[in-house]
């Protein structure tokens, strides 16, 4: 019978959740698919050919084990399931919505290779972790024995939430540290609601505060408590800071009003979702409302802000990327939804300069594709005398994130960092220079995702219980 219902491809097509029209997604901040509804989720479930050898297994940073709960739904066993999908991944409702799925499981499916269009993994997905928070099947957390260590977790992003869950599993004492005032990172304050409604990041960390991990938030380290402060009151610690110093671009006019960062933009809008009073909102600095607005770079980031602008009441939103749309970093899903709303996509096209206090136009020099970097990218060249001038009223910068200097911010010199800033640690153990100092997520690969966040939290959590584990005179070795 479990057969019968799977290996339905050839038959039945690949279908996404409904998703609102553009018009009227473009009026708020709500999620634009719809939910699956029971049945179309096992139809669509259905469709996966159960492989031997599951691609899309392989090519999730997770290893979540896809074609066993894509059977359970196709089943109708939904609970079974979402205890299949969770064991792997701490947070399966937020990767569901915000997982480059084309680019990861999706992009690898074999159906989709064969040309009868992929499985919709990550619909799936999600609609099995909201059903299971709709019917209870999400459960506390409930060590069976608390322990009496204690760990230190710098930043409540995906990492250090990942880390946090499996510890506080455990028994372990577990206090998260962050800079903000909500937990969360960006996945609270830089991705918008369209994408990640915020409810589904708060009902995991109130999750986690009803087991007892503790958080201190609106806490700078560095400044308001010192690295070595927190090393000394915990028994292991975790960085898990992420990475949010803004990549510079070195032109003409960059400092002039109108010309802002993207994770400053897109924090003052989230902001606003909350309710907070956002001076530099209603001051119209970070308000793209009525405006012309440019935004300049072509990762995903940047598709959060154009997507962004529209939502704001933006007159127009161009996106300037200096490759074309084949060689771009960002979810090609992301790209068709912002040309959707509207969003206006110029290719091989760079900021030269900026002109006007504040800012009212981007000098834009066209570029070309020329030979191949060591990456083997064809690199952006400037085609010379074909410059031209972009009207803008606002500029946002959305050209990545760098690490920022935590040896020095932190004093503790003896951190040992990459050539790029990124903190050195092991990749399997997660270990740093500093015995008891383990580190995870982006502050070590450099920008990533949010599912590699999630995987190096939960790895770097079990490192931390091997090593709490050892006698006292070697862990302090």
């Amino acid at each position: 019978m479990a057969k019968q219902r799977m290996l339905k491809f050839v038959t039945v097509s690949k279908e996404m959740p409904e998703k609102r029209a553009a018009d009227q997604r473009a009026q708020d901040f709500g999620e634009i698919y719809r939910e699956f509804a029971t049945k179309k989720a096992e139809e669509q479930a259905g469709r996966c050919s159960q492989c031997g050898v599951p691609y899309c297994q392989a090519h999730c940073p997770l290893h979540n084990n896809i074609p066993d709960w894509l059977r359970l739904t196709a089943e109708g066993r939904l609970q079974e399931a979402y205890e299949i999908s969770q064991a792997t991944n701490t947070f399966p409702e937020i990767c569901g919505r915000i997982c480059p799925q084309d680019r990861l499981c999706e992009g690898n499916c074999v159906i989709e290779q064969s040309g009868h269009g992929t499985v919709t993994i990550g619909a799936v997905e999600k609609f099995l972790t909201d059903t299971a928070w709709e019917n209870g099947w999400v459960k506390p957390i409930r060590p069976a024995a608390d322990r009496s260590e204690s760990v230190g977790i710098i930043g409540a992003g995906p990492g250090g939430l990942a880390a946090a869950d499996a510890l506080r599993r455990q028994g372990v004492q577990v206090t998260v540290y962050d800079r903000y005032d909500r937990a969360g990172g960006l996945m609270t304050y830089g991705i918008p609601g369209f994408k990640l409604e915020k409810h589904v990041v708060q009902q995991r960390i109130q999750q986690l505060e009803e087991a007892g991990v503790q958080f201190v938030l609106n806490c700078n380290v560095g400044e308001d408590l010192a690295f070595d402060a927190i090393r000394g009151k915990h028994d292991a610690v975790l960085i898990a800071t992420g990475v949010y110093k803004t990549r510079g671009l070195k032109a003409p006019g960059v400092g002039v009003e109108g010309v802002v960062r993207a994770i400053d933009y897109l924090t003052a809008s989230n902001r606003k979702g909350f309710g907070d009073d956002v001076p530099e909102y209603d001051s119209g600095e970070l308000n793209a409302a009525g405006k012309r607005v440019v935004v300049v770079g072509g990762g995903d980031t940047a598709m959060d802000c154009v997507r962004t602008a529209i939502r704001q009441g933006a007159q127009s939103v161009k996106c300037l990327y200096r490759r074309d749309r084949a060689n771009m970093p960002g979810s090609q899903r992301e790209v068709a939804n912002a040309e959707e709303e509207g969003v206006d996509f110029v290719w091989l096209s760079a900021p030269k300069g900026f002109t006007g206090e504040p800012v009212d136009g981007v000098i834009v020099e066209r570029m070309r594709l020329g030979a191949p970097d060591a990456s083997g990218r064809q690199m952006p060249e400037v085609i010379e005398g074909a410059d031209y001038s972009e009207p803008a009223d606002l500029v946002v910068l959305a050209l990545g994130f760098e690490p920022e200097e935590l040896p020095t911010l932190w004093g503790v010199p003896e951190l040992e960092v990459t050539r790029w800033g990124t903190i050195k640690a092991d990749f399997r153990e997660h270990t740093t220079s500093l015995p008891g100092v383990f580190a995870v997520g982006d502050i070590v690969r450099g920008a990533s995702l949010v599912v590699w966040a999630i995987r190096d939290g939960r790895d770097a959590a079990d490192s931390i219980l091997r090593y709490l584990a050892q006698p006292a005179a070697v862990a302090a070795e």
